[in-house]
């Protein structure tokens, strides 16, 4: 499976890829489209990216996760196209032989995605209106390690 797809993310895919027996713990955040954003009813919403550079984020992402944490398997996936309510938007798989390795690992990738990955989510209102969500200011390599370029 690809990081960047258009198609509904299959969970059972991610854990027969991330399968590892040496793994006592498994953590697994899905991100999911609400029925409401900024006080107001939503009745969909729409994610567009580079899927090139978005690919390449979400590789360096699992690397740099397993790199920090002691965890074994990361494996991250995130839908573009049109996503009703209840639909997941992202999968986030951690394994590690510990739990607390797992929680801190896919809590990591989770938060750093939503400041690095170039994802555009685009909400469509019970009112009719529409409206691109404001998100967060993206990360560049040398804000992430200022010593990087000396």
């Amino acid at each position: 499976m690809s990081r960047m797809t258009d198609q509904v993310l299959d969970m059972d895919q991610l854990l027969r890829e991330t399968e590892n027996d040496a793994c006592g713990a498994l953590v697994v955040f899905g991100g999911i489209v609400r029925n409401h954003h900024a006080g107001k009813g939503v009745t969909g919403m729409s994610y567009s990216a580079y899927g090139p550079m978005a690919e390449k984020v979400l590789a360096e992402l699992e690397q740099e996760t397993l790199e920090k944490f002691p965890v074994s398997e990361c494996r991250i996936v995130h839908r573009t196209g049109d996503l009703g309510i209840g639909e997941a938007s992202v999968l986030v798989v951690v394994r590690a032989p510990h739990r607390g390795d797992a929680f801190d690992g896919a809590r990591y990738a989770i938060d750093t995605l939503k400041v690095r990955l170039p994802v555009w989510k685009h909400d469509f209102y019970e009112d009719g209106s529409e409206a691109y969500q404001d998100g967060v200011p993206l990360e560049t390599a040398a804000e992430r390690d200022p010593g990087a370029d000396q």
